[in-house]
C-alpha cells in the first residue's frame, strides 16, 4: 500500500510536529484539532519553527511556504476520511484515544491505517475499539518531532505484517530511523528510560548526592547530553508521573513507582520548563 494523505489528530506539541514533518516529507497532510483556537496554535507553532529555519538558513522562504501550503487544518474529524494513514496524538488518555479509534473506523475506508503517537500505552487496547485490528500500528514519535530521528514502530499481535511494513518504510520516507517494537507498555525507550529517572529522584530522596551532581555524573561518567533532572525537567515531571503509572499499572513492578518527591511536585505545580520551576528554577 502507498501512503499518498496523511492525517493527524492533535495539533498540539506532539500532533503540530508530526503534521509538520510529514509535510516536510512532501505529503499531503490534514491536522485535526478539537476547537479552533487550538488549531490556529498548533498551526502558529509550526509557522514559528519554519521560520527559525528560514532565519537559520536552514530552508529557504519559498520552501518553508510549500511545507505550510501542504498542511491543511479542520475541527472536523470527518475531513480525514479520504486520508491513507491517520496518525493519531491526543492526550495520554485511554478512554479519549478509543473513542478517537472508534470514531476513525466509522468514518475512514477499510484500507485506511491508523496508528497511534502514545508514548506508554499498548496499541492493542486502541485496535480493539476498532473493526480492524489488523490495521492498527503505533508510531512514536520523540519530542520534539521535527528534530527527533527516532521512531519506534509498533506491532501488535493483531497487526497485518504488510501493515507493519507499510508503515515502518512510512517512517523511512521523513528521514526519520525506524526502530520496531512489541506492544508492550512504554515499548522499547520508555520501558528503560523511566525507571532510569524514577532511580535518579530515589537516589535525591535518600541523599545519595545533589541533583546537580547527580546531572553532572551521568553526563560526565554516561556521556548523556542531559543529566535525569535536567530531562525531568525538560519532558515535564506531570508527564513523567502519568506515564510511570501507567507502566506500573501495567507491570506492577517497583521500578516504575513514581516516588513521593515526584507526587508532590507534580502536586505543587512544579512541572519543570513549562511552568518555570521544577528540579531546577527556569524563572530567571
Amino acid at each position: 500500500m502507498q501512503i499518498k494523505h496523511v492525517g493527524v489528530v492533535g495539533c498540539g506539541l506532539m500532533g503540530s510536529g508530526i503534521a509538520q514533518v510529514c509535510a516536510q516529507a512532501g505529503y499531503p497532510v490534514t491536522v485535526r484539532e478539537i476547537s479552533q483556537d487550538l488549531l490556529d496554535k498548533g498551526l502558529q507553532s509550526i509557522h514559528k519553527f519554519l521560520s527559525t529555519g528560514v532565519e537559520r538558513k536552514k530552508l529557504t522562504e519559498e520552501q518553508k511556504n510549500q511545507i505550510l501550503g501542504r498542511i491543511k487544518g479542520t475541527t472536523r474529524l470527518e475531513d480525514l476520511g479520504n486520508c491513507d494513514l491517520i496518525i493519531e496524538a491526543v492526550v495520554e488518555d485511554i478512554h479519549i484515544k478509543k473513542e478517537v479509534f472508534g470514531a476513525l473506523d466509522k468514518i475512514c475506508p477499510p484500507e485506511t491505517i491508523l496508528a497511534s503517537n502514545t508514548s506508554s500505552l499498548t496499541i492493542i487496547e486502541m485496535a480493539a475499539a476498532t473493526g480492524r485490528p489488523d490495521r492498527v500500528v503505533g508510531l512514536h514519535f520523540f519530542n520534539p518531532a521535527p528534530l527527533m530521528k527516532l521512531v519506534e514502530v509498533v506491532r501488535t499481535i493483531a497487526t497485518n505484517d504488510e501493515v507493519f511494513q507499510t508503515a515502518f518504510e512510512f517512517v523511512k520516507s521523513l528521514g526519520k530511523e525506524p526502530v520496531a517494537a512489541k506492544d508492550n507498555s512504554g515499548f522499547i525507550v520508555n520501558f528503560l528510560l523511566i525507571p532510569y529517572l524514577l532511580g535518579a529522584i530515589r537516589a535525591l530522596e535518600n541523599g545519595l548526592a545533589s541533583k546537580e551532581d547527580i546531572d553532572k555524573a551521568m553526563k560526565l561518567g554516561c556521556g548523556y547530553p542531559m543529566g535525569p533532572f535536567e530531562l525531568l525537567d525538560f519532558v515535564g515531571l506531570d508527564t513523567t508521573y502519568k506515564v510511570a503509572n501507567i507502566l506500573f499499572e501495567e507491570y506492577r513492578d517497583r521500578l516504575y513507582a513514581p516516588p513521593p518527591l515526584l507526587k508532590k511536585m507534580v502536586l505543587a505545580g512544579y512541572l519543570g520548563r513549562k511552568s518555570g520551576k521544577g528540579f531546577y528554577d527556569y524563572t530567571k
